[in-house]
């Protein structure tokens, strides 16, 4: 019997279930991969605001990696809500210990839909760091991506090449925040080859489009945990985000 591959999610719990770990355990097994996770924080929200945010304890969030790492072969890790600077270093840790130059997704969750920032400066920093490195892909939006920047998205192309020698990872900028029904997704790879991805914009409910970074990021990790190629695995994921699906 084939053992399907391992992969671990690790970010925060959504108390309504639409995003973070709830919604990644759902794209991981709709893609028939198995599904761990981490928990960084607890949060109290719905799809229109975060009422409350509790954080893991530090030593908690790192006995949960381990007891994952130390059972399963994890193929894939995908993170969302890293909360701050203390959690992203932990994280950090675990990973450059026990899954170094493995697939690792970074959705770099910063600022809420609400608008809410979830990551201050220091704990940018320490993303950019000590996390970002070991990264595969990094998949900002284009409010993450001017955060990362330090100034507004203006050419997609190029800001996609300049994200990509930043972060020394391919860069996955999402166009889901530009105008317009045809939305455009950049890959840029390591080497700094870009890929287009078209498709139009998702009518979706207010229900619907809460946690939609989150699902479209753990479905790449599941498919490069399947032994996708990068961009293959994006144009999958892509395609199973879609309304057709």
């Amino acid at each position: 019997m084939v053992q399907r591959p391992v992969c671990l999610s690790i970010g925060g719990s959504d108390s309504c279930g639409g995003a973070g770990i709830q919604a990644d355990l759902r794209m991981f097994a709709g893609h028939a991969v198995i599904g761990c996770s981490a928990i960084t924080a607890l949060t109290a929200q719905n799809p229109r605001e975060i009422n409350r945010i509790e954080a893991v304890p530090l030593a908690q969030l790192d006995a949960e990696m381990h007891a994952i790492f130390d059972y399963c072969e994890v193929a894939a890790v995908k993170t969302g809500m890293l909360l701050d600077a203390d959690r992203i270093a932990v994280v950090a840790a675990a990973l450059q210990q026990r899954h170094a130059h493995k697939a690792l997704v970074i959705d770099p969750v910063m600022i809420a839909s609400s608008g809410r920032r979830l990551l201050d400066a220091p704990a940018v920093n320490t993303l950019l760091e000590a996390l970002v490195p070991l990264a595969t892909l990094l998949t900002p939006n284009l409010d993450e991506a001017a955060v990362l920047l330090n100034r507004p998205v203006s050419d997609a192309i190029h800001d996609s090449r300049e994200l990509v020698d930043l972060c020394g990872c391919a860069v996955l900028l999402k166009g889901g925040h530009a105008e317009g029904q045809v939305l455009q997704d950049i890959l840029c790879d390591a080497s700094g080859n870009i890929s287009m991805i078209e498709h139009p914009r998702l009518d979706w409910s207010e229900a619907d489009a809460h946690g939609s970074g989150c699902r479209l990021a753990a479905s790449i990790a599941a498919n490069l945990a399947k032994g996708k190629a990068l961009a293959d695995s994006v144009q999958r994921a892509v395609a199973f985000c879609s309304p057709s699906k």
